[in-house]
């Protein structure tokens, strides 16, 4: 009965341990394969850096960075992301930090619409691999009101009869 129980048991563990060796995170720095964005092709370092430069394309197409006008924040605004590209090479467990809600909710949108990648790959085998990026814009300040388009409120408005 005793070894009936052991054998039991020996599959469950080993189960359970290849299971967990694919939910390993491994820094991008120390990957063996990073993971691919669509269109980025040649060696490793061709592709790390061609990653880098097409999520800053993306990030600077997409974000709006008027959000950060419309809550009259002024001067340099960073945003500090960080998000997961999963086994499967899609985008998890973004997060971020701003200096208002609302911006965070923008940069985790931004980061949420990335699309799907070839996953990062240790040993052969496809990993989870953590990503920062930090998102820094300028807003200007409008010194004169003539340079600020006119708000158009109709709540009051009244027609002249």
């Amino acid at each position: 009965m005793k070894k009936l129980i052991l054998l039991l048991f020996i599959p469950l563990v080993s189960f359970g341990q290849s299971e967990t060796e694919n939910n390993v995170e491994v820094p991008i720095n120390e990957i063996d394969n990073v993971p691919v964005y669509p269109g980025c092709k040649g060696s490793e370092l061709k592709k790390r850096k061609c990653m880098s430069d097409k999520i800053a394309q993306f990030v600077y197409k997409k974000f709006r960075t008027k959000i950060a006008e419309r809550l009259g924040l002024t001067g340099r605004q960073r945003i500090s992301v960080i998000f997961k590209i999963d086994t499967l090479g899609n985008v998890t467990g973004v997060r971020a930090r701003a200096p208002h809600p609302r911006l965070e909710k923008e940069a985790q949108r931004v980061i949420n619409l990335l699309p799907k990648m070839e996953p990062g790959l240790e040993n052969g085998k496809p990993i989870i691999v953590p990503y920062s990026l930090p998102i820094i814009f300028q807003v200007r300040k409008n010194t004169s009101k003539e340079e600020m388009p006119p708000k158009k409120s109709y709540r009051n408005w009244q027609p002249n009869i």
